[in-house]
């Protein structure tokens, strides 16, 4: 995958954990807010390969009921332990292709995977297609970070404020000074202030909503992560 998709799934995979806050009370589910729980999140790029690839990976932990934080990680070399690979790809299926022959197999084979390899319980998983967020980003630009009106793309807010002097066409984007992972930040508070406005909070549980009908947001136990982080917040991780 071309560097522009690797940006975007890593701004989507951050924000995935803001978005489900807005639209969690719209999704029926088992209440996962009084226990410790474990949540597995995909972000994956819908059209790489059958189903879509898994780019990237975060382990969600609660305890009580409450946010604790994430730990993100990249799929890398990580295979199944007995599961063979699908298509005609060699070996036991990796991480990165467990969607391939289905998603809701899929999700079982990435919970497997990550309990094998980590050792650590998984009661949830959550599926992103990056074409679903990017959607809902775009339904509330233009947006305001650090006190300025931008229209520019979700991308583009991230390529203005990282070190990065790589990026295609980067002549006409002024070049920051910050990590990609605190740039990944300034459009995830920006989104949490688009949020407080009625109006652009709506907007964005439409849209969300209207993902989620696409099957571009999918849950197992269905619904459980989103009616949680609604209930509990996202403040404690931004």
């Amino acid at each position: 995958m071309i560097r522009k998709q690797k940006l975007i799934i890593a701004i989507l995979s951050v924000i995935l954990i803001w978005l489900l806050v807005v639209i969690g009370s719209f999704f029926a589910g088992p209440d996962l807010t009084a226990e410790n729980k474990t949540v597995l999140v995909l972000a994956a790029d819908k059209y790489e390969q059958p189903n879509g690839g898994c780019d990237m990976a975060y382990i969600v932990r609660l305890e009580d009921g409450h946010l604790k934080g994430y730990d993100p990680f990249y799929p890398g070399g990580m295979t199944h332990p007995s599961q063979p690979a699908p298509g005609n790809l060699k070996g036991n299926m990796r991480m990165h292709d467990c969607l391939w022959n289905g998603v809701e197999d899929g999700m079982k084979y990435a919970k497997e995977i990550v309990e094998y390899h980590n050792g650590t319980h998984i009661d949830a998983v959550v599926v992103i297609y990056d074409e679903g967020l990017d959607n809902v980003i775009d339904s509330v630009r233009p947006l305001e970070v650090d006190g300025q009106v931008t229209n520019l793309s979700a991308t583009d807010i991230i390529r203005e404020n990282d070190n990065y002097a790589g990026y295609k066409g980067r002549e006409n984007i002024h070049t920051g000074t910050m990590s990609r992972s605190d740039a990944v930040m300034v459009l995830v508070k920006a989104l949490s202030k688009a949020a407080k406005d009625p109006s652009k909070k709506e907007t964005m549980v439409k849209a969300a909503l209207e993902e989620y009908k696409k099957g571009n947001i999918i849950m197992t136990p269905e619904g459980s992560f989103a009616r949680l982080l609604a209930t509990k917040g996202f403040e404690s991780i931004v």
